[in-house]
């Protein structure tokens, strides 16, 4: 695939969301059971590094960070949030798009990325440790699922090391 990232527009939320839901549904990408809104999205994340990948014109996945905290000490540790639409999923585009915000997010400050995956979703953890960030902590219980069923996750971290 000859996959380009660009900076996330405002024109991109329909297709965004569509990857977002697409997560929601297999169960294992978020505890979230609506798709929020573009305005509730842009109020959530910070916002520089939003990224999406694209094959052609057609997005194949986005990544965003969400701050951890308010407090100023913070200000450097964020949260990824990565989603890849169902046919680019195992084709490279995850890899160059978590890479790739990585790179971008220590241009911006950003000294670590934190993720809390699902602890049985075995491909985002991968993908993760591919990229630079290792597992350091174990939620047990941590919340419910759209079903109802309690869930573990997994925080996986990345620290800069020009930062």
């Amino acid at each position: 695939m000859n996959y380009k990232i660009r900076e996330m527009q405002k024109g991109d939320w329909k297709s965004v969301s569509e990857i977002y839901q697409q997560g929601m549904d297999t169960n294992l990408a978020t505890f979230q059971t609506e798709c929020p809104t573009n305005e509730e999205f842009d109020q959530s994340h910070i916002k520089q590094c939003r990224f999406v990948i694209t094959d052609g014109d057609v997005i194949a996945g986005w990544a965003a960070l969400t701050p951890v905290s308010s407090r100023c000490v913070y200000r450097g540790v964020a949260e990824v949030s990565i989603y890849i639409h169902d046919t680019h999923r195992g084709k490279g585009a995850g890899n160059q798009l978590l890479n790739f915000l990585s790179k971008q997010s220590e241009k911006d400050g950003i000294w670590t990325l934190q993720s809390g995956i699902m602890a049985d979703n075995k491909a985002s953890i991968r993908l993760h440790e591919k990229c630079g960030f290792r597992q350091v902590g174990f939620r047990e219980r941590i919340g419910q699922d759209r079903f109802g069923q309690w869930r573990n996750t997994v925080l996986m971290e990345r620290r800069s090391n020009l930062i």
